[in-house]
């Protein structure tokens, strides 16, 4: 009888710890396996990837959305190829680095709340991944990151200190929200066949002008200052058609500074650019002004300019036409553009 209370009592420990064996063991699994959903941070196909949303504290917004014509910031603007690929590559290569040590939890999760940039990636319309992009370590090789568990609605408990591997650096940057940076800084973009004529005008010395018309892309005819046909040599007729590809602003000026914007479009432009573009038929002009100088500038080439020898501005036509742009361009971009009928003669 004793015997068999013994073993009674014996089974009974024995299914006891068997119970708490099996409910560990399902607990370090499931805890494991929480640990490691809140490290997915990174989206392997990027060529799904049709919309991004970057918003922080300040109630700015930026709303990245790919169209048939490309990259648009805010359903308006072209936005820079160069900052898409930057951020689609970051969003496909980005990776834990290391979790954020218990005690800093706390302090990390307070900081992320009130500075953290949220992203939201979505593919056909759907939202796929939801992040927080917080602040920088202290030795500016990791970001603090936070992942959301989309399918409970609500950001894990563990943020993690991320980066991308072989890159020394943090990805904060990557992710800014002033849409103005978001923009295309293309000012003229364009190729002979797409065009009628280009004409110029130096408002200063107006028998420096000159018109090109473009008949074919290797047939041009050329007008003086006086609309005077002259004999122009069709190589450097074609050089000036070329630099008026991928002329880029420095700093767009539209929506940053409104007082200068104003200021600038008060005074006499130095010379304006006009090209007919062939389809639609329309006519965009480009007007340039100088920059006055400082005495920094003149004190850092030793002499007495007047106006910036480095940089000018211009003032031309937005993507949607009903917009004026105004931004700051180098002359060492568009000074060649500033010409006159004598560099076209053989």
């Amino acid at each position: 009888m004793r015997q068999s209370r013994e073993l009674i009592i014996i089974i009974v420990v024995l299914l006891a710890l068997l119970f708490v064996a099996i409910w560990v063991k399902n607990m370090k699994g499931k805890t494991s396996t929480l640990n490691e959903e809140a490290k997915k941070f990174k989206v392997e196909d990027t060529t799904s990837i049709d919309k991004i949303v970057l918003s922080d504290k300040k109630g700015n917004v930026v709303n990245l959305e790919s169209t048939k014509n490309g990259w648009k910031v805010n359903g308006k603007y072209k936005a820079r190829v160069d900052a898409i690929q930057t951020l689609l590559y970051t969003i496909r290569m980005v990776d834990v680095r290391y979790p954020v040590p218990k005690s800093m939890r706390a302090g990390v999760l307070r900081t992320m709340a009130g500075f953290a940039t949220q992203v939201k990636i979505y593919s056909d319309g759907e939202l796929i991944k939801q992040y927080y992009v917080g602040h920088n370590t202290q030795d500016y090789e990791g970001t603090f990151m936070l992942l959301t568990n989309l399918d409970e609605d609500k950001n894990y408990d563990e943020p993690f200190i991320c980066h991308i591997p072989g890159f020394n650096g943090f990805l904060s940057v990557r992710y800014f929200t002033d849409v103005e940076e978001w923009r295309h800084r293309t000012v003229i973009s364009v190729t002979p066949p797409e065009i009628n004529y280009v004409a110029y005008k130096n408002m200063e010395k107006p028998d420096s002008s000159f018109r090109i018309d473009i008949v074919n892309s290797n047939e041009f005819i050329v007008y003086d200052g006086r609309g005077m046909k002259i004999n122009a040599q069709s190589l450097k007729v074609k050089q000036y058609l070329a630099y008026l590809q991928n002329m880029m602003a420095g700093v767009l000026l539209t929506h940053k500074n409104k007082f200068l914007v104003d200021s600038i479009a008060s005074i006499q432009p130095f010379a304006v650019l006009s090209i007919q573009y062939k389809n639609p038929v329309q006519l965009k002009s480009y007007y340039f002004y100088y920059k006055s100088s400082t005495s920094e500038i003149n004190s850092k080439y030793g002499k007495d300019y007047k106006y910036d020898p480095d940089y000018l501005y211009v003032r031309y036509p937005g993507w949607d036409m009903n917009e004026i742009e105004t931004a700051l361009i180098q002359y060492y971009v568009f000074g060649k553009l500033f010409q006159n009928d004598s560099y076209f003669l053989k």
